[in-house]
């Protein structure tokens, strides 16, 4: 079925979009964005902004090119979870409740294209 062929490229490509936009813009505030997650409490803020970028970048091309979207998907959960707890957590701060619920529902379509793959268009080609 025609569905069954695109609509996973285009499901990957749709979750990709937001992390890659991240991580360009990340790379272009490097300073910025250091200063976010030490100001956030984390240590060694250098370290932990040039991993965010790593992977932001690297899951992001992956889901998109369908090429080891597991990891891919890992990575960007791996990702997503901490900085949802850090940053948007509505227990300490009630206005983040949307941006929570926005990084849940990315987790869940994260864990589809972990749990079921690339889909037929993709460099796996696996169904």
């Amino acid at each position: 079925m025609v569905l069954q062929k695109y609509v996973p490229l285009v499901a990957r490509i749709a979750i990709a979009v937001i992390f890659l936009n991240s991580g360009i813009g990340k790379i272009s505030n490097f300073a910025g964005t250091q200063q976010a997650i030490a100001g956030a409490g984390l240590p060694i803020a250098p370290v932990v902004t040039v991993f965010t970028i790593a992977f932001l970048l690297l899951g992001s091309i992956s889901l998109i090119l369908g090429y080891k979207v597991r990891i891919g998907a890992g990575l960007l959960i791996a990702f997503l979870v901490p900085a949802t707890l850090v940053f948007h957590n509505p227990i300490v701060d009630a206005a983040e409740m949307t941006q929570f619920l926005k990084n849940l529902a990315i987790i869940g379509g994260l864990l589809m294209v972990f749990a079921y793959k690339s889909g037929p268009i993709s460099l796996d080609r696996s169904a």
